[in-house]
């Protein structure tokens, strides 16, 4: 199944992008408010210092007064420490705001990975996935914290500069932005290659994450097959491509930066030169020209931390394209709005001539049709790709079958939630899955209904008992990432347990005890008979042994049905169940094993 590329073809604005960003923080409005409050009045007071200092200059020190000049000295400290204050406060607010909004992100967005179908994940790596969550969530937790918060701060500083500038001197202040036409050329041809430089960066960190995801899981086939030079060079390919777009962003940065200054330093000229001739004339103050140096500092300040801004800002808006575009995306396999759930018990599974293919042109499904009645065992048999498998998978209706029908108890499981269809199954998969946690709760999996008495007895019927006996907190040993720290066998004995624990309606075993060595699986088939015996269960099977008593057994060929029958029936059609029990019996026997007379079974 091909891969979906990780770039947005279609490129939404930074405004709807940004806009849609806000809506996340609405809930906290009480922050937004007092944050914003807080920036106006910092504003205020880092525009009024150098007034302060202007006033001090003209009206006490060319005159003299130095007792008036003390008492401007304790105003600018008050000032001084009064925007201290108020940065604190503000700097307290938005940190709070970006971790509750971050709170919330990470959250929507992990319920909706957790509601897309398997088709997703198909075409998606995970470390493309798991970059969303975390470090493209993290971008955005630095537009909220620092981005927008210094944006907005920056916007109430340069208006307030402005205004003071104009108040001061009008002829002045023109004078002072006859550069403003190129810092604002400069600005637009910085911000359209940074923004570009930002998706390629954030396309090649999702890919980075993805092959490094990758490789740490197949650790153990790379080395067995001295892959390590392969997936190195490969890794460094990944990785140089990331480099060499962080490289061509970095360019346009450093070339900002001394455009800023040598803007900044012509703007400073301008006002010197014009400050003294008019100081000369007798038309103005010291002070004034002095004020006016100071407030040009503070209006190029802020833009010369423009690059910054725009570090956060495009790489926020890059990261927020990507999450945006995975929380819009639909889910291929969805309930109806009035959509009833299928009760217990389960009576009856009808396939009504399925079609389904994980690509609709190339079908793995071929108009197959079968029904199981309550308590019976159907077991699906055939070659690796028959679509024994893909039977199972749009059973539970992780997939939507093209054509068709499936029924449960009579009602077609695309007219019942999905929660309540598989809610009725317990499937026990070939790898099973262990999840990080206690022995006792990867056998409840949350569930609370679950005793412990039950848990051990669970266990107990299945032959697990004895094993979970042996480690060294029994039930509340605890299991690494993936079980690592149990045998193969062990893994499955344990997710045995997990679906006697559940007692499902439905149970699915999707060649279970393949990864079972011969003594494990005698030991277990007593308990999947006691636990077939009044259920109804389908059984994937590779060991064909393991199915003889089963009520009907299905043959699957290339997708289509090809035979089925009791056991008995098919080795006497002598088709292709009878070939695959042939094939089976002659590899036993080269393996030294002890199967079944041949005689009786013909």
């Amino acid at each position: 199944m091909a891969m979906e590329r990780d770039r947005v073809t279609e490129r939404a604005s930074d405004t709807r992008l940004f806009w849609r960003l806000v809506t996340f923080g609405l809930p906290y409005f009480h922050l937004i408010l007092a944050g914003l409050i807080l920036i106006m009045l910092a504003s205020a007071a880092a525009v009024a210092a150098p007034f302060v200092i202007q006033v001090a200059i003209d009206d006490y020190i060319s005159k003299g007064d130095y007792d008036g000049l003390r008492l401007m000295a304790f105003i600018f400290l008050g000032i001084v420490l009064a925007d201290s204050l108020l940065k604190f406060l503000q700097t307290f607010c938005t940190q709070m705001l970006g971790q509750k909004v971050m709170f919330d992100l990470r959250n929507t967005i992990f319920a909706k990975i957790q509601s897309l179908s398997l088709s997703f994940f198909d075409k998606n790596p995970v470390g493309r996935t798991i970059t969303r969550v975390t470090s493209d969530v993290e971008n955005l937790n630095q537009l909220f914290t620092e981005g927008i918060v210094t944006l907005m701060g920056d916007v109430f500083l340069l208006v307030g500069i402005v205004v003071a500038m104009f108040i001061q001197d009008v002829t002045l202040t023109l004078w002072s932005f006859t550069v403003l036409p190129f810092l604002i050329a400069a600005t637009f041809v910085f911000r359209s290659k940074v923004r570009k430089g930002f998706d390629d960066i954030r396309f090649h960190l999702a890919r980075i994450n993805s092959n490094l995801q990758e490789n740490i899981t197949g650790m153990k086939t790379v080395q067995l097959f001295l892959r390590e030079k392969l997936s190195f060079d490969h890794f460094s390919s990944i990785n140089r491509d990331h480099t060499k777009s962080h490289e061509r962003t970095i360019f346009y940065f450093a070339l900002f930066f001394p455009v800023i200054e040598i803007l900044s330093a012509a703007a400073l000229a301008v006002v010197i030169l014009k400050g003294c001739e008019a100081i000369g004339a007798g038309g103005l103050q010291f002070g004034v020209v002095f004020v006016f140096i100071r407030y040009l500092e503070m209006f190029f300040r802020p833009l010369s931390d423009l690059a910054d801004k725009f570090n956060i800002l495009q790489s926020a808006m890059a990261s927020s394209e990507r999450i945006f575009k995975l929380l819009d995306r639909p889910s291929d396999v969805v309930d109806r709005p009035d959509a009833p759930c299928l009760s217990p018990p389960v009576t009856s599974v009808v396939f009504d001539n399925v079609t389904f293919g994980y690509d609709p042109e190339v079908p793995v499904l071929k108009g197959v049709s079968f029904e199981l009645a309550q308590g019976e065992t159907v077991a699906l048999v055939g070659h690796t790709g028959s679509g024994k498998t893909t039977v199972i998978n749009v059973l539970q209706r992780f997939y939507e079958i093209q054509s068709g029908r499936i029924l449960v108890n009579g009602t077609d499981i695309r007219d019942v939630t999905q929660r309540s269809l598989r809610s009725l199954m317990v499937s026990v998969q070939q790898d099973p899955f262990i999840f990080s946690g206690t022995v006792a709760e990867n056998i409840r999996l949350g569930e609370e209904t679950i005793s412990d008495e039950g848990m051990k007895e669970a266990a107990r019927l299945v032959n697990a008992k004895t094993f979970i006996e042996q480690l060294p907190e029994e039930y509340d040993t605890t299991l690494v990432e993936r079980g690592e720290n149990l045998s193969t066998g062990q893994k499955q004995l344990l997710s045995f347990a997990r679906a006697m624990a559940f007692d499902p309606e439905l149970l699915i075993l999707d060649e279970a005890t393949s990864n079972i060595d011969t003594a494990t699986e005698a030991l277990i088939q007593k308990a999947i008979a006691e636990l077939t015996r009044a259920r109804t269960s389908i059984i994937i099977a590779h060991r064909l042994s393991t199915i003889r008593n089963a009520d009907k057994i299905i043959v699957l060929h290339k997708g289509e049905m090809v035979e089925d029958g009791t056991h008995e029936e098919l080795l006497a059609h002598q088709g292709l169940y009878w070939r695959l029990y042939r094939m089976q019996y002659r590899e036993e026997q080269i393996r030294g094993g002890e199967p079944e007379s041949e005689s009786g079974d013909r």
